[in-house]
């Protein structure tokens, strides 16, 4: 297993002060968790995944995330068995629009 953090600044939508689970982790697939924390504007995403090597794709895909999202705030872990990237998109994005009743 890998652990991959990243750390985002300065994001402008913070979430309501709920938690919302996307994705199932056993299914070969990944698990998304989000939550509010107190962060000073900032978003956290921490990735635990069975795919070792792969930090340079996972950085490209939340910064993509987070150009779309702009999360203040916000904490994010990430349970991953070797999704795609396009799958990664979709459950983040899965589990923000459940939050928050929005669209990128």
């Amino acid at each position: 297993m890998e652990t991959l953090n990243f750390r985002f600044e300065h994001g402008r939508h913070r979430l309501p002060p709920v938690a919302q689970l996307s994705g199932v982790v056993s299914s070969g697939n990944l698990e998304v968790l989000v939550e509010s924390a107190v962060l000073n504007g900032a978003c956290t995403i921490e990735i635990r995944t069975a795919a070792r090597g792969f930090g340079a794709i996972w950085e490209a895909v939340l910064n993509d995330f987070q150009e779309r999202w702009q999360l203040a705030d916000a904490c994010i872990a990430i349970n991953d068995m070797g999704a795609t990237p396009a799958v990664v998109s979709l459950r983040l994005d899965q589990a923000l629009q459940a939050m928050t009743g929005k669209t990128p």
